[in-house]
């Protein structure tokens, strides 16, 4: 086995904006998608004599984070101003927290090529957005303060991650558990979610190498694109023998290229220090283990779960625990009575491919409620309705809402089952196709599918395949 050239070691800061009705800091709405500054105060914008009050439910979601992660949760934690000039800054500078951040030392498990990885958490923090730039094609740029002040939480890993393809796991890993804990939506692409990645490499056994930063990473592909493109970056550089700046590189994801934006702050360009108008956030016991008794149950455990109750291979499982919602719907299914694998089957398919719009999936939007769902695969198990007939059936149940039986005897579709009409349908598909029969007759079994597909076509779908399997077999073979 040849030798490793270079160790990659990777640590990311991500940000996600938490679900809450008001900004971090005021009263100010904090959704996505207004008019432009229209969502704004003094206390967001930073005008002389405003004052911040901590909004709680950010607090309680920092904390059930932490708490999902297994987190130490600080009894007191303090803001400080992160000072920075930036024109989407207007108080020109961050509240967020410093030396005493509210939780530490956690952990992320996810699955990564059939084993449990884990990536160590330095820290969860609480701290508001900032602005948002809008780059007019003509030139110059146009400020939109709606984001300021929405509430975020900056989850810090330590630098173990080794691979883009770990870094990409862990962040989907980390977005569906935000989602599963209901406290940040995950969306990439309006900017609730976003990533910074640091990236060094170094021979085996030496110290940390220096580190470069890539941000504006807004999907999973752009990260592993980013960080491959810089892992090339730098080992080329240091093949040749040159050192590796201290930089932040921007993806372009139209080139697929990275672009310098700046060499690297260092914490104490930022003049960190206490914010003077927020008291430090005491957390008492009883506070925690409330929200730990809220806790949902998660997403690894959830999968494990499905696989030793409803024996489901790891691949479905994993398919069905993706989302809180789409776990939830299947286990409706299964509770009203449905078999676990077949319910599962037909969540994947049918429901699956009813919700690809790019919608997040949810119970109360589901093409077809779950309890009705179960009807359907009812009716198919137990040899009322064939599967083929039972795929028709769920298209209509979409369309009109109505339940699956009456659904079946509007259209028509009740499986026959009588030997008598069966066997009429096979010998005339058997006289129609001389060829064929000669063909299974000479060894070619396999075209016993091909006689039942007739048979189910001369039938418009009603015969039972499984009976005229059987009546084929035996006229072909008797």
């Amino acid at each position: 086995m040849a030798a490793v050239e270079f160790e990659t070691v990777i640590g990311i800061e991500v940000h996600a904006q938490l679900v809450t009705k008001s900004k971090a800091f005021c009263s100010c709405p904090s959704v996505y998608g207004g008019e432009p500054n229209t969502q704004t105060c003094p206390v967001c914008l930073g005008l002389p004599g405003a004052l911040p009050v901590l909004n709680n439910d950010a607090v309680s979601m920092a904390i059930l984070m932490g708490l999902a992660t297994g987190c130490r949760i600080a009894p007191r934690s303090v803001f400080a101003r992160k000072n920075y000039f930036y024109p989407d800054c207007p108080k020109n500078y961050q509240i967020s927290m410093y030396d005493k951040p509210l939780c530490e030392e956690g952990r992320l498990e996810f699955e990564l090529d059939g084993e449990i990885r884990g990536v160590a958490l330095e820290r969860i923090h609480l701290e508001e957005d900032a602005g948002k730039l809008i780059h007019a094609d003509e030139g110059g740029s146009l400020v939109d303060f709606n984001r300021c002040g929405v509430p975020l939480i900056e989850i810090v890993s330590k630098p173990e991650i080794g691979s883009a393809e770990e870094a990409s796991r862990y962040l989907v890993a980390l977005r569906q558990l935000l989602r599963y804990l209901g406290i940040c939506d995950g969306n990439m692409e309006e900017g609730s979610l976003r990533c910074d990645v640091n990236i060094s490499l170094r021979r085996p056994g030496d110290k940390l190498g220096t580190k470069t930063e890539i941000k504006n990473l807004n999907s999973f592909r752009a990260v592993e694109l980013g960080i491959r493109f810089e892992i090339e970056r730098q080992a080329g550089v240091l093949r040749s023998g040159g050192r590796i700046e201290q930089v932040t590189n921007l993806w372009d994801s139209g080139q697929k290229k990275l672009l310098t934006m700046r060499s690297k702050e260092y914490a104490h360009d930022y003049r960190y220090f206490p914010e003077p108008d927020l008291l430090p956030l005491d957390v008492d016991g009883a506070w925690i283990e409330r929200l730990r008794a809220a806790l949902p149950e998660l997403p690894l455990s959830r999968e494990k779960r499905f696989r030793e109750k409803f024996g489901l291979p790891a691949y479905d499982a994993n398919v069905l625990c993706a989302e809180k919602g789409l776990a939830d719907y299947y286990e409706t299914v299964v509770g009203a009575g449905s078999d676990p694998k077949l319910a599962a089957n037909w969540v994947m398919r049918e429901i699956l491919e009813e919700t690809r719009s790019g919608a997040e999936f949810a119970v109360a939007s589901a093409p077809v409620p779950a309890e009705r769902l179960a009807e359907l695969i009812a009716l198919v198990s137990g040899g009322v309705i064939s599967n083929s007939a039972g795929r028709e059936v769920f298209k209509e149940m979409v369309k009109s809402a109505d339940p699956a039986a009456k659904v079946v005897e509007r259209l028509g579709l009740t499986q026959v089952s009588g030997e008598k009409e069966l066997e009429q349908w096979v010998s005339d598909a058997i006289a129609a196709n001389p060829d064929e029969v000669a063909r299974y007759k000479a060894g070619k079994t396999q075209l016993l599918g091909f006689f039942v597909g007739q048979v189910m076509k001369k039938s418009a779908g009603k015969a039972n395949p499984k009976l005229t399997g059987e009546i084929v077999k035996k006229k072909l073979e008797g």
